[in-house]
């Protein structure tokens, strides 16, 4: 079962195919770690995260549901988890609560997921159609593109010390030549 499985009946008939999907149960609980992304559930619902995912995603009878799997990761990306195997060093317990389950899955069982996840278009399928509904939501805002100028310059320019302090901390260029001409 692993460490934190609590919920053992349901993990049973998961395993042997009586169970779609355990459903989210919250309890309450003080002081989980990493609980605070739970502040960003409505931007991250808002954004479209869950939306549409039924349409292109499809996940196989088990324990786990799709949109545990697609919350699990915005709150890996919310916390700056990077990689899926960096879960490894966090308390799976603490991260089930924050979804409503007994523990969020195993390293090579959320691999396997996101494996299934992705192994056809889908995924660029179910982005264009969220980008096309951000889009139609505000035709005012669409042609607007933004550059984030701040940037780091590569090690390979800062041997020694002939990069003097003046050349660090000089202001990032917002636009490049080819979208000032396209800005006018």
């Amino acid at each position: 079962m692993g460490m934190g499985a609590t919920n053992t009946l349901e993990r049973m008939a998961a395993s042997v195919g009586q169970l779609n999907a355990v459903e989210p149960s919250f309890v309450a609980s003080l002081d989980v770690p990493n609980a605070g992304v739970l502040f960003a559930l409505p931007a991250l619902l808002v954004s479209g995260l869950l939306r549409h995912a039924g349409k292109y995603f499809q996940l196989p009878q088990g324990y786990y549901r799709l949109d545990s799997i697609f919350l699990l990761l915005g709150f890996m990306a919310l916390s700056r988890i990077k990689k899926v195997e960096d879960l490894r060093y966090c308390p799976p317990g603490e991260w089930g609560k924050m979804l409503g389950l007994d523990r969020i899955p195993e390293v090579k069982t959320l691999r396997k997921k996101i494996g299934l996840l992705s192994n056809n278009d889908k995924p660029s399928q179910w982005a264009s159609a969220l980008s096309s509904e951000w889009m139609e939501s505000d035709p005012d805002s669409a042609a607007i593109l933004y550059i984030d100028g701040h940037v780091r310059a590569p090690d390979r320019f800062i041997r020694g010390s002939d990069q003097t302090s003046k050349t660090l901390c000089s202001p990032a260029e917002t636009l490049s030549p080819c979208h000032r001409r396209l800005l006018g």
